[in-house]
């Protein structure tokens, strides 16, 4: 009756507006306009919620810490004073109410004839109905006494069981695992017998000279053929003790001791079936086999080089301070400028309408001019060039025209440039500078003198970057990982973790959907934008640094080239179904490099038009 009282009082509380779904998931009502039924049956329509203007009103009273959001009633309840000091103490781990005595004495009651049971649940249904199980266990021992499967009657000359018996352990069994122990035994591996050169007397060849018995002692104990010195003694007895006989007794101990041994059954299988199916080289033709064709001019080391966008030009620049433009099919010097300091990397163009190179020198990027143009391109260039500069210096650099002969147009920056790249259409270029955090990557526009700085500040060194060839994507390579970037949302797209520890290189596939990263830990990583943002390869050819790679712009084909004097040519074939997975088999270890300095081949590009490469 106290039940029904209680539950009675709670619905007297309860508003003609509250809503009496009782317990069920709020979501069901979500595809409807309403929340739920009154005590009258009535629908609750779902109230419109206040937007961000009302909100902030709603905060100016400064009673929007006392505001808390019903989700039953779909509406906003402002806590009242009692209501709070109730939360206080909840939350100070009190009692909700304040005279609340929780040591009040305990008031006996008599209840003469009521019965308290623990549990008032109901009998379970198996304690009064027959097992079904127990029937067939039943009827299958029944079966099984009428066929003689099992015999009730003992044999009247059956031998009596012994009145003894093993009390911890059977005989039998302990025979079964002493063989089974001794059939799992591994034996522990011998150690080595005693060579020529732990003799007494060894021969002479196995005594160490002076300079050997310091170069032995140079080397680490772990990379030492031997760990002790061979010596030469006149009679046995001359032998001293050998003092680390203790130690290696030990660590031999240790060895047996900790180090598993296991049973590995060996498998009968073909090595040649466990290598993957390549086709052969002669079928991937064709790929530059040999060296055809030598530039000389530069006296000092050249650090890059550029081809104009139709393959017959290509620039170069080096360490003599100069840039060098070349025909490519003859061999013969063109053009010559002569620059402010070292020339660290050239780009051409790739726009054939506006033919520039770009050359970059110390803190400034150059443009140089070939005068390739003619008739209605040469105009446009002259007056693309000759454009108004811009009045003050935007993202810290500073546009500057050049003498007559020299540079059209220069731009100072405020660290060491390493690095440009042009855009696919070639009005755009970015320059990096490896050595600073703060305007490390800029980004130019040729035609209007502008400059734009992308990323106020990078967390890691930039090392290249890349513009996409058809989308507006942006590449950028740091020491760990490759950052593709969204420019027209301004936002980061994907961040490729290379798994390298310093990157050197990045070149970006024409199709757009994969590109390789070079680093200085001899490694070439070869990533699929679709499949992860992990490598899809790792080649692990080279022997040193891996300086650059490029791909073919036409061609199935991709190359590395490194400090060890070596270029690996790839053939690297991307197909149009999402399911086929590239195709990369190396066809080609090109030579014919020397190092200077411990430096090998620094730049390696390809034809625009014909399977050659350059280095």
């Amino acid at each position: 009756q106290e039940a029904l009282d209680h539950d009675s009082e709670e619905e007297e509380d309860l508003g003609p507006e509250e809503n009496t779904v009782g317990e069920i998931p709020l979501h069901w009502y979500d595809d409807y306009d309403h929340i739920g039924y009154n005590i009258e049956g009535e629908q609750i329509m779902r109230p419109a919620r206040k937007d961000e203007l009302e909100q902030f009103l709603d905060r100016s009273d400064g009673s929007q810490w006392r505001r808390v959001w019903d989700e039953r009633n779909q509406r906003e309840v402002v806590l009242t004073d009692a209501e709070m000091r109730l939360l206080r103490r909840v939350q100070k781990g009190r009692y909700p109410e304040a005279g609340f005595d929780p040591y009040q004495d305990l008031v006996e009651r008599e209840h003469a004839d009521a019965i308290h049971p623990l549990l008032n649940t109901p009998e379970p249904k198996s304690r009064f109905v027959p097992s079904k199980w127990e029937a067939k266990k039943v009827a299958y021992l029944v079966q099984a006494i009428r066929k003689g499967w099992i015999s009730l009657d003992r044999k009247a000359d059956a031998p009596a069981e012994p009145s003894f018996y093993m009390l911890w352990d059977d005989a039998n069994d302990a025979e079964e695992r002493q063989r089974k122990r001794w059939s799992m035994h591994i034996p522990a591996p011998r150690a080595p017998l005693p060579g020529h050169s732990e003799s007494y007397r060894p021969p002479a060849e196995y005594l160490l000279g002076e300079e050997e018995r310091r170069a032995w002692e140079l080397l680490d104990p772990a990379d030492r053929p031997y760990n002790f010195l061979p010596r030469s003694h006149d009679r046995f007895r001359h032998v001293p003790m050998y003092k680390p006989f203790v130690r290696e007794r030990f660590e031999r101990c240790l060895d047996l001791y900790l180090c598993p041994r296991s049973v590995k059954h060996r498998q009968n299988v073909d090595p040649d079936s466990l290598l993957p199916k390549l086709p052969s080289p002669a079928e991937l033709r064709p790929f530059p086999t040999r060296q055809s064709m030598e530039y000389k001019g530069h006296e000092g080391r050249v650090r890059s080089f550029s081809l104009g966008p139709s393959g017959q030009w290509m620039a170069s620049g080096g360490d003599d301070r100069s840039v060098r433009l070349w025909e490519v099919a003859s061999g013969r010097c063109a053009a010559h400028w002569r620059m402010d300091g070292p020339v660290k990397h050239v780009a051409f163009s790739p726009n054939p309408d506006f033919p520039v190179i770009l050359a970059v020198t110390g803190k400034e990027v150059h443009v140089l001019d070939p005068d390739l143009a003619n008739g209605e391109h040469r105009e446009q260039l002259d007056a693309v060039l000759a454009g108004a500069l811009p009045a003050d210096g935007a993202a810290s650099v500073t546009w500057t025209r050049g003498e007559e002969g020299g540079p059209r147009l220069s731009v100072a920056h405020a660290a060491a440039v390493d690095r440009v790249t042009w855009h696919a259409k070639g009005d755009y270029f970015a320059s990096v500078c490896c050595n600073t955090r703060r305007n490390a990557v800029l980004v130019h526009r040729l035609s209007d003198r502008r400059t734009q700085n992308p990323f106020r500040k990078n967390k890691e060194l930039v090392q290249d970057v890349a513009f996409h060839p058809t989308k507006p994507f942006f590449f950028v390579a740091t020491e760990r990982h490759v950052r593709v970037y969204n420019l027209l949302r301004q936002q980061l797209m994907k961040k490729l973790q290379a798994g390298v520890q310093c990157v050197s290189s990045l070149a970006v596939h024409p199709g757009g959907d994969n590109l390789i990263v070079g680093s200085y830990d001899k490694r070439v990583c070869w990533f699929d934008l679709d499949y992860s943002a992990r490598p899809y390869r790792v080649l692990r050819y080279h022997k040193r640094a891996v300086r650059a790679v490029a791909y073919h712009p036409r061609y199935p084909l991709f190359a590395s080239c490194s400090d060890d004097c070596t270029v690996h040519v790839f053939h690297g074939m991307v197909y149009n179904d999402l399911l086929q997975n590239p195709l990369l088999v190396p066809v080609k270890i090109l030579k014919g490099h020397s190092q200077v300095d411990d430096l090998g081949i620094l730049h390696c590009e390809f034809h625009p038009t014909q399977p050659w490469l350059f280095t």
